[in-house]
């Protein structure tokens, strides 16, 4: 989940490094590479990206995601795939680490919340949704897929963005690409250092002034990712509401404005800025506990955490 993203600050500085812009999962993107035949090494990373859009994008008919979920509604079995099973079961282990609050089963909750919703949902709209949120709905015995209540709704929005820049990083890798970086709407895969061996420079940039850094880091490996309520949100009655909602109320978080974490790839660096979110006023122990290098910014504007760099 991206927002508040960070930017890359040194973009373009190395007269050798080449930047492939290009738009997917609703957001625009970037390839930073470093290395020979990068046409074709941008080709394949982008197209990995593309492939991981059609298998897991809820708003296409087509896409493995609406297979899951037409399964869910009529309360049928559905054999998966071992890629697809891998996403599951990081779902249930950032479930269990976060006592339920990370849960791919809230897609149900945009039938009340969405890109229609310009007034406050009926409360009795949320409890019907909720009647159909909890992973312990649903029974995983790898590779089948089967669930105890009908109309589960998978939602991969947490997990599908970040997993695909941590696959076109491996891709370009897999392609003799040893430097540069993936950028996906603000999520970031660092696929090695600056071919001088310098960490790439990423800043978090300010929610209200998206092109000013507020905090600077340096990163040569792993990944990047923010969450927070400043560019998707819902503006109600003068109120502005978080588009990421609590699973167990179905009302939105009122949790850290803006979360920053690095970690060992984009995915666990997205799972655990999304769960410090989620924390509400627990936010910022869960990141001291689970995120080593992380970066926050509290609701009276108070940058706050542990970063290898600031700027």
């Amino acid at each position: 989940m991206n927002h508040s993203r960070p930017i890359v600050t040194d973009k373009g500085v190395k007269s050798d490094t080449m930047c492939f812009p290009f738009f997917a999962m609703g957001s625009t993107c970037s390839l930073i590479l470093h290395g020979e035949d990068l046409g074709r090494v941008g080709s394949i990373a982008i197209a990995e990206v593309e492939r991981i859009e059609q298998r897991y994008s809820r708003y296409r008919p087509d896409s493995l995601l609406s297979a899951i979920n037409k399964a869910a509604r009529e309360g049928a079995e559905i054999e998966v795939d071992s890629e697809t099973a891998g996403l599951i079961e990081q779902a249930f282990e950032v479930y269990r680490q976060s006592g339920g609050l990370f849960d791919i089963t809230s897609g149900s909750l945009r039938s009340v919340w969405n890109d229609e919703t310009a007034s406050m949902p009926e409360t009795t709209a949320i409890f019907d949704a909720l009647e159909k949120v909890g992973l312990d709905k649903v029974i995983w015995k790898p590779p089948l897929l089967s669930f105890t209540h009908r109309g589960i709704e998978f939602d991969f929005g947490g997990i599908a963005k970040e997993y695909a820049a941590d696959r076109a990083a491996a891709a370009c890798r897999s392609a003799g690409v040893e430097h540069g970086l993936v950028e996906l709407g603000g999520d970031i895969a660092v696929i090695g250092p600056n071919p001088d061996g310098t960490p790439w420079r990423i800043g978090v940039s300010d929610p209200r002034e998206p092109t000013v850094a507020i905090a600077t880091l340096f990163v040569s490996m792993g990944g990047v990712a923010t969450s927070g309520d400043y560019e998707r949100y819902w503006e109600i009655d003068g109120r502005r509401h978080s588009h990421i909602l609590d699973p167990r109320t179905g009302w939105p978080v009122e949790g850290l404005p803006s979360v920053t974490v690095v970690a060992e790839s984009c995915l666990a660096a997205g799972a655990l800025s999304t769960v410090a979110v989620l924390k509400g006023a627990g936010g910022i122990s869960w990141l001291d506990a689970h995120a080593p290098v992380h970066i926050y910014l509290d609701r009276d504007g108070r940058l706050g955490g542990r970063a290898l760099g600031r700027g």
